[in-house]
Formats: structure tokens, sequence, C-alpha cells
């Protein structure tokens, strides 16, 4: 059996290579010649899954180590008779804890205490449960809105901490943007039907926003209009945008980058856990639809903590504190640097310079592969740093 996968993929060629034969390509590079053969296709959202890439190809069964699935023609793939898998949720922790070290940036770099600040979540799934987690245990209040779980009666997050939590409604979007200091969009990308979500941060969205708000991108690029946002950054209606995705990546304006306090090229789910966990479960999948036994695991070749301990220190103020574990673990603003060195040249060089730093990001291990001794710190810094993920040392 031909096997094709794109070789951003970790473990790609070790996890489908007990199914059948492995080919790696570059995954902006795929094209027809290379699938035609091939039974099995694994990709991220780099490749387009279009008609005119499988049209006439043996592949029968897709899977994308991604949340996202905006890269694919799904109809084409129904009609077709190809079965489909993403990895839902395989990067949320990762997404919510660039969420933490980016907040604790900004507060700590600004000035700005964070507890007590509202903060809007503007999609409450996979990712925007997590975040909401964090932010509770950053003693922040919560607003949250999803349209579509609202309609499906599902019950809202509970605003404020996790020790004053209170209410659980879904917010509507005009009064959550109205309150929050901070909003934050975790939304699929569609630009279809009622929720559609192309340039749902527009115009309209940003005459809403609370005057002096901090926004945050970590979605999709087109959910947010470029040019509405740097015009709400000109009237100060937006004080401090952090931004992951980017509108036409991976082209990106440059007029933005210089604006943004933190700048990132689409690698807030990239963490190791988040990357392996995407194969896992298409791994899975197509064990699932080859019906055969899923033998492969990474546990045992994952690389060891690169921070397994860490000592909270006792008289800082607890963000302070906080921020220096995150920190250790996260060194978000490497990633800040790494995407303002833009090399000389137009937009072809400015497309390779983003996706090189997807291609060679470093190893980022999540927070619970840290232990942290808290013993001699105050328990609202213990608890913000076990909401947060980290493993506290038994006291």
């Amino acid at each position: 059996m031909k096997i094709v996968a794109v070789k951003n993929m970790p473990f790609a060629a070790e996890a489908f290579g007990t199914l059948g034969d492995v080919t790696l390509l570059e995954g902006r590079a795929i094209r027809a010649a290379d699938v035609r053969d091939a039974d099995l296709l694994l990709t991220r959202t780099t490749t387009p899954i279009t008609r005119e890439l499988l049209e006439g190809s043996r592949v029968r069964f897709y899977g994308t180590a991604t949340i996202g699935t905006d890269h694919i023609d799904q109809p084409y793939l129904a009609a077709r008779g190809i079965p489909w898998c993403s990895a839902a949720g395989c990067n949320a922790n990762s997404v919510s804890e660039y969420l933490t070290a980016a907040l604790l940036c900004l507060g700590q770099q600004h000035g700005i205490t964070l507890a007590g600040k509202t903060i809007g979540v503007i999609g409450v799934g996979n990712v925007g449960t997590r975040v909401v987690e964090k932010a509770h245990a950053l003693g922040m209040r919560v607003l949250a809105n999803d349209p579509p779980r609202e309609r499906n009666g599902d019950s809202a997050p509970p605003i404020g901490n996790r020790q004053s939590a209170v209410g659980n409604s879904w917010t509507a979007l005009p009064e959550l943007l109205a309150q929050s200091d901070i909003v934050t969009l975790h939304t699929p990308l569609t630009d279809e039907g009622v929720d559609a979500t192309v340039h749902l941060a527009d115009e309209a969205f940003f005459e809403q926003l609370k005057p002096g708000a901090i926004f945050i991108n970590a979605a999709r690029g087109p959910i947010a209009d470029t040019d509405a946002l740097l015009r709400a950054m000109d009237r100060s209606i937006v004080a401090h945008a952090i931004m992951d995705t980017w509108e036409g990546e991976p082209d990106f304006r440059s007029d933005l980058l210089e604006r943004v306090f933190i700048a990132s090229p689409h690698i807030a789910g990239h963490s190791y856990e988040g990357k392996y966990m995407g194969t896992v479960m298409v791994y899975r999948a197509a064990c699932r639809f080859l019906g055969v036994e899923a033998t492969w695991s990474p546990d045992a070749i994952l690389p060891p903590p690169l921070v397994p301990r860490l000592t909270a220190t006792p008289d800082l103020d607890p963000e302070a504190a906080l921020w220096e574990l995150v920190h250790a673990v996260y060194d978000i603003e490497a990633d800040d640097a790494r995407m303002r060195a833009v090399p000389a040249g137009g937009a072809a060089e400015r497309r390779a310079h983003f996706d090189g730093q997807r291609k060679s990001y470093p190893i980022r291990r999540e927070f619970r592969f840290t232990e942290v001794d808290a013993t001699r710190t105050l328990p609202i810094l213990q608890r913000s740093i076990d909401g947060v993920g980290f493993r506290l040392t038994p006291q």
C-alpha cells in the first residue's frame, strides 16, 4: 500500500510505516502526480484537498493532522466516497498555553494585572474551552460566545475565576465586545451560513469593541479583517494585538507585523504534544478504516522534558512569579523575534520566511511535563500554577 504524507507531520514515517510504504513530501508542493497511485493521503492545512489534486487518483482515505478543515473540499470527498478525518482537539491545550504565555508577557511588559480583567472568548470548542480554563486560573472573568453551541442547548462556561464562578449563560456578541478587556477568537473558518466567520472581526465588530481592548487571533487569519484591525489600532480601540494567524498566510502584512505586540507564524498549536497527537489521531482513524489493529505509539520515543523541574519564587507578585515559570518553559518572545526577522525582499521571501519557521519550529513541551515546587508560595499562586497546567510538587 502506498501512503503519501507531509514532512512536517511528526512520526508520520514511523506510524504509517506499519501500514505500508510511506513517501514524505513538502505540504505546499504536493501535486496530483504525487498522489495518483497513493492509497492514503495525510497532510496538514498547507495542502489544499481539492478535485484538482485528487481527480483520477486511487486515494481511498484522507487524514489531516490538524483541527482546521477549511483546506478540504468536503463535498468533493463525499461525492467520491472518500472517508476522511481531522484531529479535532489535538493541539487545543497547546493553543491555550500560547494564550497564557502571551497574556502574561503582555501583562508584565505593560503593567497590566490580568486578575479581575474580563476576557471575551468567541468560539468555545476544544480550544476555547481550554482557554476559558486557563483564564479562570489567572483570576479572570470570562464571557463566552458560541451561537452553534447556544442553539444546541449546551451550557456556557461560568463567569469569574474558579473560586468565584457565577452564572453560565452565553453572551451575545455586542455585549461581549462592549464589556471585554481582552477578546480572543477561537472559531473555525467558514464563509457559509448564519455562522460564517470570514471577516467576523470587521469594521462593525471593532466599532462595538471596548476602547483600549486587547485583540487576539490564534484561530484562522481571515476571521479578522486586517484593514479593519489596523484602523481600530489607529483609533486606539485596540490597544494591543496578538497575532498567530494572518490573513493571506503564508504571506502576511508587514504593516500589521510592525504594529502587533506579539507576532508568530501560526504556531500556537505547535507544541510537541499538539503536533504528535495529530499524527496519533489520524493513524488510529486510518487503522479503523483499514480494519487493522493500531499497534504504533510514540510513547517510547518521546524526548525527555526540556525543563523537568522549577521552583516558584515566593517573594514576587503572583502574576510575575507565574510569568517567570511560563517563560522558563515556553519563550514566546523568541517566537516573536524570529517572526520579525524578515529577510530582505518581497512577498516570496516573506512566504518562505513564514513557512520556514513553521517547518523548523523548535521543540516546545507543554506545561504538564514540568513539576513546580511552590511549597513556599501563597495559595493563590499555587492554584494558578496548577490551573494553567503545571504539576505541583506534593507538599
